[in-house]
């Protein structure tokens, strides 16, 4: 559950997170943004028959879940890939570590002394805010992210609403 922890961030936050960020890891968080995949999954691209959208398998879930990539996203994503991942890590073979993503956000929000639990996983929930917003539809914004129940669905839609709420508390 500690995927609950993390927060939402506005998008002036995800600017200056992006903007901080390592190359190789800024590509793989804007993958997120557009996207809406959990980290894991955006690690485990592989470089072969990468496209601009098809289907994949989510790890956590074993669903399967559809994406899109702009053509400018995935054209700077195939400059970087190495031949078996998307986004290759240190050693030949395999793939950027989920640790070394994570801690670069954390580096990132630190940077910029976000009062947030900025992870990976806020991303998330800026895609899930995004299509809240876009669809006004929660159990679309459901369907989108394979998520089983609308409950939890609803924490990642309306995140930006409970960040809000929390941020009000401490002015109080």
């Amino acid at each position: 559950m500690a995927d609950l922890t993390t927060e939402y961030l506005y998008q002036r936050e995800v600017d200056r997170v992006l903007a901080a960020l390592m190359p190789q890891n800024q590509l793989i968080v804007r993958v997120m943004l557009q996207t809406g995949m959990r980290l894991s999954d955006a690690l485990r691209m592989p470089s072969e028959g990468l496209v601009g959208s098809g289907w994949y398998t989510e790890g956590k879930t074993g669903k399967k879940r559809r994406y899109g990539l702009p053509r400018p996203l995935l054209e700077a994503i195939r400059a970087q890939a190495g031949p078996v991942w998307a986004f290759p890590g240190r050693k030949p073979g395999t793939h950027k570590t989920r640790q070394a993503v994570w801690a670069d956000i954390k580096r990132a929000s630190r940077a910029f002394r976000l009062k947030q639990n900025v992870g990976a996983h806020s991303m998330r929930k800026v895609y899930a805010v995004r299509l809240m917003a876009k669809y006004g539809d929660l159990e679309k914004v459901r369907r989108n992210l394979n998520h089983s129940s609308s409950s939890i669905t609803a924490i990642y839609a309306m995140a930006d609403l409970l960040l809000e709420r929390k941020r009000k508390g401490r002015r109080t």
